[in-house]
């Protein structure tokens, strides 16, 4: 109902997406689904949460107009609503970066510490690639590969990393990438390759950021 003031009515308005994005389930699940769409069980299994408790956080996203879903029979599936969902959660990670210490403080903690090197820039590694400088490796889970990757990506799940290190040339630097600029996974995976050795950095960020920046994706 209109209060008779439209610039509150506004605000009141762009609150319900603050809102929604007020819980850190929720925009995990936001970071799961700028990977692909997923079914309801899907996204309950890699959030590591109850059916119930994922699809009530699912409405309150689709609620706030940040996901939208089709049936296929019995089984429900979720996407984003746009690109525009990923950019507005790099935003938010970006004003946290500059004015929350205590981003910083988990960032040096716990992943500085598994990787201190300056990450590759997406325009650096797609030059790099081109020239056939580099191994482009995606971590993530292989349904995440199938939905959309980077162009000439090689997919190896960190679960898999140890016994497929002969897949990787020594030749070439590795560059690994998983969902996002703090995606855990990317970072694992490069300590592991230079613990054994090979030349491994991260990508600066992750895929859904490679795909709304316009560069080549593959699915």
């Amino acid at each position: 109902m209109s209060s008779g003031n439209v610039k509150h009515d506004l605000f009141a308005q762009f609150a319900r997406i603050g809102k929604a994005l007020s819980n850190a389930n929720r925009l995990e699940i936001i970071e799961f689904l700028a990977q692909g769409e997923r079914s309801v069980d899907a996204l309950a299994q890699i959030a590591g949460l109850s059916i119930a408790n994922t699809s009530q956080h699912l409405q309150q996203l689709r609620q706030a107009g940040l996901v939208t879903l089709r049936k296929d029979g019995q089984r429900v599936y979720y996407r984003l609503s746009g690109d525009d969902v990923v950019q507005m959660l790099n935003s938010l990670r970006a004003v946290a970066d500059r004015h929350l210490t205590e981003v910083a403080h988990l960032v040096t903690t716990y992943l500085d510490t598994k990787d201190h090197l300056e990450p590759v820039l997406a325009q650096d590694l797609l030059a790099r690639a081109r020239a056939g400088e580099v191994t482009v490796l995606d971590v993530r889970p292989p349904e995440e590969f199938a939905a959309g990757h980077l162009q000439g990506a090689i997919n190896i799940p960190l679960n898999e990393l140890e016994a497929r290190l002969n897949e990787l040339s020594p030749e070439h630097e590795v560059v690994a990438y998983c969902r996002g600029p703090y995606c855990v996974l990317s970072y694992d995976a490069v300590a592991r390759l230079r613990e054994r050795g090979l030349r491994a950095r991260r990508l600066q960020d992750g895929y859904p950021e490679w795909k709304i920046a316009g560069l080549p994706v593959e699915s």
